[in-house]
């Protein structure tokens, strides 16, 4: 469970960084409010992924 938080984690974090670099190339189809909010909302659930993996670590 704990590894699978973690993976889930990592995998939204580079989701969302793949998407901030998104806006930076010219011609990309999703309006650039769509990649901010997509961003943003992948962002904060692999911190809240995290937070829950590192506090299931602590109580183990």
């Amino acid at each position: 469970m704990i590894f699978g938080l973690i993976a889930a984690s990592v995998v939204l974090l580079f989701g969302a960084v793949y998407n901030f670099m998104s806006l930076k190339k010219p011609g990309f189809y999703p309006p650039k409010r769509l990649l901010k909010k997509r961003a943003a909302l992948l962002a904060s659930i692999a911190v809240v992924c995290i937070l829950l993996g590192w506090t299931v670590t602590l109580f183990k």
